[in-house]
């Protein structure tokens, strides 16, 4: 069975998560959005499944996937679905409840950075709210940025597999989503992610490990992989970063 995986077609977003989970696994899928309109694919077809009046259960917003029948929507609950389909969620519950909670924690930094760009509303452009985006940087960058990779590092190092992975000895999306997380902040707040990574060294290196397994390095490579922009989730403000 081939996943559809449905997302805006120019930002990586919080569909990216997704994305790399698929790729990792070399899981057949399709970034629906992105195929030829005369494929079935194109922004139009993302908007019609979007608002399926006939679905009773409806996704909020993208990303959601569809695997058959079932429509699974929220980008940690994809991956709680994907993730023993795939390998990619430990051995047994109580790892893949784990990775899970992980998971949530990442989705957490994610919207606290997503955040700081659009402290205001989301319907509001940036620079009608830019005042309040260098308040709302300040402390992201000051006190969030190293609570989260902080916490990441102890997770490492607390695993009794060792700190190459959040859990167990294998890859996990957790991983992958940790390494799309560290990406993201690098290129939203380069100085200020350095100076936490510093302290996070496990951290880094796990971002470092990820980016040299064989199918990740293939898709970020390729031109599957959307570079990060300012219409997504992390942008690169230089005025935010201090």
């Amino acid at each position: 069975m081939t996943y559809q995986l449905h997302y805006w077609p120019t930002i990586q977003g919080r569909g990216e998560f997704v994305r790399l989970a698929l790729e990792a696994a070399g899981a057949p899928y399709i970034d629906v959005a992105r195929e030829p309109p005369g494929q079935g694919g194109g922004e139009s077809a993302l908007m019609r499944r979007l608002g399926d009046p006939g679905h009773p259960r409806p996704s909020f917003a993208p990303p959601f996937l569809v695997d058959g029948d079932l429509v699974v929507g929220q980008t940690a609950a994809i991956l709680l679905y994907l993730g023993p389909r795939l390998g990619l969620a430990g051995s047994g519950e109580a790892d893949g409840l784990w990775t899970h909670q992980l998971q949530l924690t990442i989705a957490d930094a994610v919207a606290e950075a997503h955040d700081t760009h659009h402290p205001l509303s989301t319907s509001l452009y940036y620079e009608d709210q830019r005042e309040a985006a260098l308040a709302r940087a300040k402390a992201f960058r000051e006190e969030r940025i190293p609570k989260f990779l902080g916490w990441f590092e102890r997770i490492l190092a607390r695993n009794p597999a060792g700190d190459r992975h959040l859990v167990g000895d294998a890859l996990t999306y957790a991983d992958l989503s940790l390494f799309q997380l560290v990406a993201g902040l690098r290129y939203a707040f380069p100085k200020a992610a350095a100076r936490a990574l510093s302290h996070a060294p496990a951290v880094a290196k796990l971002h470092a490990n990820v980016a040299r397994r064989q199918r990740v390095h293939d898709y970020l490579q390729s031109p599957r992989r959307i570079a990060f922009n300012e219409e997504g989730i992390f942008r690169a403000y230089p005025e935010l970063d201090g």
